[in-house]
């Protein structure tokens, strides 16, 4: 009988692509070093605008279709088996940007009973027993609802999972520091008259920047670029990748940074000495019963 991985790492996200570009090198180095991979999304991103214009009559059910054979595809440039749908496949739909009138609806994530997801997400906790779990800080990075609530429900499912008798070790919220910002944004400046972009985003675009201070763990990404910017890229309707993988855009056409370097905040568990590079560092693993 095959050992499961001694490593489990659990990742919240709130729709498909989130996952590619804030944590796609991590989740590939970890899959790459044989350790279990556990992505669990929470809508299917009904609302997302979309990119290319041969694609934009999808909408609705028929968009967030699209968006998990995307994040099927994605999940094979990072070698990562166990992906999920937070309560299974449409419990929770997208909840577009904070202020419209979907947020209302009573069938999205914005609108769902924190508790009540939380038990979903606690019933993949106790089958996996992650020694980490990754996502959002309480702003959910910048604001969106769906991210806001991806963040609550992770966090309301870490304490009903410690009740239920398993305490994730370490929790990490996703970060880039401002240094790090500030400078891919100077090198953007130069290059942006090659890219296929017209305009360049801002810092503040960038969902997490943090003073570097608040910084704790930086993971080295370089070996899994490609890989990265593949899952980036089977994002069809929400990404567009720029030659050169240094960059991409949302659906503004405003270019951003590629980070291949991520970066996380430590904010429950025991941080090793100095900067960590490994999200595992400290943690004693017991393999999963």
């Amino acid at each position: 009988m095959t050992e499961p991985p001694a490593r489990r790492l659990l990742l919240v996200h709130a729709h498909p692509d989130d996952e590619s570009i804030n944590n796609g090198a991590t989740m590939a180095k970890y899959a790459a070093e044989g350790a279990r991979v556990t992505l669990v999304t929470c809508t299917l991103g009904e609302h997302g605008e979309v990119i290319p214009p041969e694609l934009q009559h999808l909408t609705g059910a028929e968009l967030g279709e699209h968006r998990l054979a995307e994040l099927t595809a994605a999940m094979r440039e990072l070698g990562v088996e166990d992906f999920r749908l937070l309560g299974g496949k449409g419990r929770y739909e997208d909840s577009g940007m904070m202020g419209i009138a979907d947020n209302d609806d009573p069938s999205c994530l914005w609108q769902a009973d924190v508790d009540d997801a939380a038990r979903a997400l606690v019933e993949v906790v106790l089958e996996v027993r992650p020694q980490v779990l990754v996502t959002y800080d309480p702003d959910g990075g910048y604001g969106h609802p769906d991210h806001i609530q991806a963040h609550r429900i992770a966090t309301r499912a870490a304490e009903l999972a410690a009740e239920a008798g398993w305490r994730i070790p370490k929790i990490y919220w996703n970060r880039v520091p401002r240094t790090v910002a500030d400078e891919a944004f100077a090198r953007l400046q130069v290059d942006l008259p090659g890219l296929p972009f017209g305009k360049s985003a801002t810092v503040e675009d960038v969902p997490g920047v943090v003073d570097d201070e608040r910084i704790t763990t930086v993971i080295d990404g370089t070996a899994h670029a490609g890989a990265k910017a593949a899952a980036m890229r089977a994002h069809v309707t929400q990404i567009e990748v720029s030659p050169g993988e240094r960059y991409f855009a949302l659906s503004n056409e405003l270019a951003q940074p590629l980070f291949i370097t991520e970066y996380y905040e430590l904010v429950r568990g025991q941080k090793a000495a100095g900067t960590e590079s490994d999200l595992f560092a400290g943690v004693v693993i017991e393999e999963a019963s």
